[in-house]
């Protein structure tokens, strides 16, 4: 994250009471996941509701199990929190709200940013006034859901050189007869089971994800069917974990 990119404050508020923003803050985070995990696998859960500016995340007591989510615009924060709320993270589910106030890149985009050297001296001692009365609802009512993932073996689609036009020559995949188990490729290997797990059970008939130690950057995902596997299919062709990687997918070869 970069240094721009500085916590939004108080996001404790009641939802009806803050208006809609383009920054949504979300809590009852689960606080085991390590910083850099959580945020890609917030990115790669929300990037599906709009163009995603910044997923910012700490590491101090104060910040722990929440997260900021600022996107391009309105719209996109709106339906991001009707979509996810209560959505089961890591085994607890989400609480989802409009952020109390504009987060960095926001405020330099529209010409209201105060440098935060200059706000952490100017606000010092109200800061501490206040400390006492402002606590962290952290007892809310907590539902896990478990997720295993486990290891399948199933055959990636073979390649076959296929000649075009001046004598140079292509691997394509052989044909697949379409079936309820689907072959992920292209996946940047720091991907979990979880974050694909967030995406693919969106669908329904969702089963499992699979994923090989061993040959980081593909995986496989069943549905119960073919109709429903090849509508998770058609709805995450070419969707982009990272900007680099766009997923490639096809049926699995049995």
């Amino acid at each position: 994250m970069s240094g721009e990119a500085a916590a939004v404050g108080g996001g404790e508020g009641e939802a009806n009471g803050i208006p809609p923003n383009v920054t949504i803050y979300i809590n009852n985070l689960n606080e085991k996941i390590k910083l850099e995990e959580l945020k890609k696998s917030l990115t790669a859960v929300f990037s599906q509701f709009g163009k995603i500016l910044d997923v910012l995340a700490f590491k101090t007591l104060k910040h722990k199990g929440q997260a900021w989510v600022v996107f391009e615009d309105v719209a996109s924060a709106t339906e991001a929190l009707k979509r996810m709320q209560g959505f089961p993270f890591y085994d607890k589910t989400m609480r989802i709200q409009y952020a109390k106030t504009k987060s960095d890149i926001i405020a330099k985009a529209d010409g209201t940013f105060v440098p935060r050297e200059r706000r952490k001296r100017t606000d010092e001692k109200s800061e501490k006034k206040q400390k006492r009365e402002h606590h962290h609802d952290a007892g809310a009512s907590q539902i896990g859901m478990g997720v295993t993932a486990y290891p399948g073996v199933y055959g990636a689609p073979q390649l076959t050189q296929i000649p075009i036009a001046g004598g140079q020559r292509v691997m394509m995949p052989e044909i697949i007869v379409p079936n309820n188990i689907l072959f992920v490729q292209n996946l940047p290997h720091e991907t979990t089971p979880m974050m694909l797990q967030m995406l693919f059970c969106q669908y329904p008939g969702f089963k499992e994800v699979r994923m090989i130690e061993a040959k980081p950057g593909i995986a496989f995902v069943e549905y119960g069917d073919e109709t429903q596997v090849t509508a998770a299919m058609n709805n995450l062709q070419s969707f982009k974990i990272t900007k680099e990687n766009q997923m490639v997918i096809t049926y699995a070869k049995k």
